[in-house]
């Protein structure tokens, strides 16, 4: 998960806060000093963090909770809101056709990122057409093509062309109306008075509805610095942060640019295309602290290229007609959604306890087991598993180059899978309980 070691930290803290005897000043003084220590530990503003937690303490005491909360429950409640306020508002971001305009300095990952945004288009299904407008290096027109070629989207370059405002009037005038337009822009490695002037260029023959600035978060709090300047310069509509999966300064980098006026408005969550997440700090916060972010997980369900076959797969589970080739489908599923380890963080972590990294290997590597004996299952089998038995054991054990008992194990785990699954649904009371830390995957009441 992003930024995995504070949220570690903060969900530490709510733990601490559901074991307190009560909540009083001495537990008040211990959270405040575990949430600056770990906000401090994420390259988190030392002021900001000191700010932070003496508003946590002076409202614990000055507050009261609403009907219904209890005091507990509020002060979670305070933390959550008090860390999503250093975020910077929800800033909306529509994905249709528009022009768009990507800047940056050397090295933040600006080309690749320009790919990654057409591919989010792309999967949203608006057409994208790609534009080299970097005239100083051809390394990154070569870059850009090829991430062209892997999105699946139109690419305009002209390699003979020195003037970058000139390609983009080209591009403009080949592209069709209906495409979302991208360009990518030199960099620098400080802001000059060269690049300010170049981009003054394309944004007068461009006319963008986005200016984009690309930033690598582990340049921590100087990522702020960077992002006002170039807000000043150029007028930006957002910034995308990348690498913020590996960065221990990711707190600070994103806390940073949250206050330079310049939104936050996507993340880069590791090196691959589809690693790239809009954000929102309400539905950031919540995954943090262990509330989930259902909302996204959606949003993956809805890029599954067999969405029926899941669906049907999940109903048929929570009613307890649950069968091997229903088990396969969740499985591929799964596979399509992205690693295991980031689709665990989308889920409530039910009071905070979150599986450890070795834990979601061993699983992943389990459910990766569990498929491949799933392709040496016959028809019958697949909808009636409880054919398996003898013979027709050692038959799949063989045929998917596995021992008996992990044959045996997969049946057991759907077993319990299929009871477990329709006992919340037959049992009203918890599943209204599962339903609420659900919900909108938001702060508790």
């Amino acid at each position: 998960m992003v930024l995995d070691s504070l949220g570690k930290s903060l969900r530490g803290v709510l733990q601490k806060i559901a074991r307190g005897s009560a909540v009083d000043d001495a537990l008040l003084a211990e959270v405040s000093r575990d949430i600056q220590r770990a906000l401090l530990q994420s390259d988190v503003n030392v002021q900001l963090a000191l700010d932070l937690t003496q508003r946590v303490k002076r409202r614990a005491k000055e507050e009261k909770p609403p009907a219904g909360a209890s005091v507990r429950d509020f002060l979670v409640r305070i933390i959550y809101e008090e860390i999503r306020s250093i975020l910077g508002p929800d800033r909306p971001f529509e994905v249709k056709p528009r022009k768009i305009l990507m800047v940056g300095l050397f090295g933040q990952g600006k080309t690749t990122t320009t790919g990654k945004l057409a591919r989010h288009f792309q999967k949203k299904g608006v057409r994208v057409g790609l534009v080299a407008a970097d005239v100083h290096r051809p390394a990154a027109v070569d870059q850009l093509e090829q991430l062209a070629k892997k999105v699946g989207c139109e690419f305009y370059s002209n390699r003979s062309e020195t003037r970058a405002e000139v390609i983009v009037r080209e591009a403009l005038a080949k592209f069709p109306a209906h495409l979302a337009v991208i360009v990518d822009t030199a960099g620098r490695s400080g802001i000059d008075p060269d690049l300010i002037a170049e981009l003054g260029r394309i944004r007068e023959v461009l006319h963008p509805d986005e200016t984009l600035l690309v930033l690598d978060a582990a340049m921590g709090q100087s990522a702020g610095r960077s992002a006002e300047a170039f807000h000043k310069a150029v007028g930006l509509t957002g910034v995308v942060l990348t690498k913020i999966d590996g960065s221990a300064k990711g707190g600070g980098a994103l806390s940073a640019v949250a206050t330079s006026g310049a939104p936050i408005v996507f993340l880069g969550t590791g090196e691959h295309l589809d690693e790239l997440e809009r954000f929102e700090p309400t539905r950031f916060v919540s995954r943090l602290l262990g509330m989930g972010d259902i909302q996204t997980l959606l949003e993956r369900f809805e890029e599954l290229t067999d969405k029926e076959e899941a669906e049907k797969a999940a109903q048929n589970l929570m009613t307890g007609k649950f069968t091997l080739r229903d088990m396969r489908a969740q499985l591929d599923s799964l596979g399509q959604m992205g690693p295991f380890s980031k689709l665990m963080s989308l889920l409530p972590s039910f009071g905070g306890a979150k599986l450890s990294d070795n834990q979601l290997e061993d699983t992943q590597k389990r459910l990766r087991r569990f498929r491949s004996i799933l392709d040496s299952v016959n028809g019958p089998e697949l909808d009636d598993y409880h054919l398996i038995k003898g013979d027709r054991i050692q038959r799949i054990a063989r045929g998917s180059g596995v021992k008996v008992p992990e044959v045996r194990a997969l049946l057991k785990y759907v077993e319990t899978t299929r009871k477990a699954a329709h006992g919340i649904a037959s049992n009203r009371k918890l599943r209204r309980q599962i339903e609420r830390q659900f919900h909108g995957g938001g702060p508790p009441a």
